[in-house]
């Protein structure tokens, strides 16, 4: 548990993440704060989890969002 106290991810699984900021800004707004293409192209959660989880600085971006948009940092 001591590993994971300064991560404020903790418990948060990427689906969740991409699924709240999604519910906040939809996919166009979301693709304006993240410029990526499965934001913007045909998107969809399935696809975006895909293309993020084999894409670590495009997730970096991601998760960085979520933390300053639900000052979670």
């Amino acid at each position: 548990m001591k590993e994971q106290a300064n991560n404020p991810l903790h418990g948060k699984t990427l689906q969740m993440i991409l699924e709240d900021l999604f519910d906040h800004y939809g996919w166009e707004a979301l693709a304006n704060q993240v410029n990526i293409n499965c934001f913007k192209s045909n998107p969809s959660i399935k696809s975006s989890l895909t293309f993020l989880r084999k894409t670590p600085w495009a997730r970096k971006k991601v998760e960085d969002l979520y933390l300053d948009l639900f000052n979670e940092k």
